[in-house]
């Protein structure tokens, strides 16, 4: 009896670290479409966490912050978040009306999530970044989140096959040798030849640059992990109160369009 237990909790443990393997979490920040026009002057910009290419949804409780930055001025739109729903979990959306050309940059700084299964607090800062009106400048400029990615390609107009740089950085310092996730936003399109594939990963240089190239069209996600400084007591379970680690992610997406 012990051996069959024994050999029952062995195989949930390599499934758990299977899972986690596999799916990466990311903060979501997505418009409904990539760019603001003259014919689409509002658009709707939906704040959710999940699996994105597995399309598995967690919880999301409203955001500790929220709003965009344009112009060198950061505008907090917190008030504007209504309840919605992503992936069957909730999440959070707020429409926005552009007034002047430029590139528009919204960002979720969530509040910490508890994941028993990784024995830490996660809080992903994500932004996304919007041209409007044929606008194209501002985009490499950092914002001032406690972890971003700043683009270092121009992160709209992009074709899918094209290759996408960032820098990491923490502090408004760049952030050697981060380790970054890759996801694909994937809707249910394609499947996985391996568990492996799930997510892609790859490393930030010295100077905390990385680069990817984007296969396939759609959102794409590039989460830059680092572990915070700080701790939290655990909410629940065998060590409810003991000190836990912060998982801190700065991910930003960009849309790469399909060649017609």
């Amino acid at each position: 009896m012990f051996r069959y237990v024994s050999r029952v909790v062995t195989a949930l443990a390599l499934t758990l670290c299977l899972c986690g393997t596999a799916f990466a979490h990311f903060g979501m920040v997505i418009p409904s479409q990539p760019d603001a026009t003259m014919h689409q002057k509002t658009i709707g910009v939906t704040c959710s966490f999940s699996h994105p290419f597995a399309g598995q949804g967690m919880e999301l409780v409203k955001p500790a912050r929220f709003g965009v930055a344009f112009d060198g001025t950061v505008t907090d739109l917190s008030g504007t978040l209504h309840k919605t729903s992503v992936m069957d979990h909730t999440a959070w959306k707020a429409d926005y009306t552009f007034k002047r050309p430029g590139v528009y940059s919204f960002f979720m700084e969530p509040k910490p999530y508890w994941e028993p299964a990784e024995d830490c607090f996660i809080i992903h800062y994500t932004k996304v970044s919007v041209p409007a009106y044929g606008g194209d400048e501002g985009w490499d400029a950092p914002i001032g989140l406690k972890t971003e990615i700043v683009p270092l390609t121009r992160p709209f107009g992009n074709y899918a096959g094209g290759i996408f740089t960032g820098r990491v950085l923490r502090d408004g310092k760049p952030v050697p040798g981060a380790t970054v996730e890759v996801e694909l936003y994937n809707k249910g399109r394609f499947e996985n030849p391996t568990d492996y594939h799930e997510t892609a990963v790859t490393m930030a240089d010295e100077n905390g640059v990385f680069s990817f190239v984007c296969p396939q069209e759609g959102w794409w996600g590039f989460a830059a992990l680092t572990e915070d400084d700080k701790t939290m007591p655990a909410p629940d379970g065998p060590d409810k109160g003991k000190q836990k680690g912060i998982e801190l992610g700065a991910v930003f997406w960009t849309y790469m369009h399909g060649w017609k």
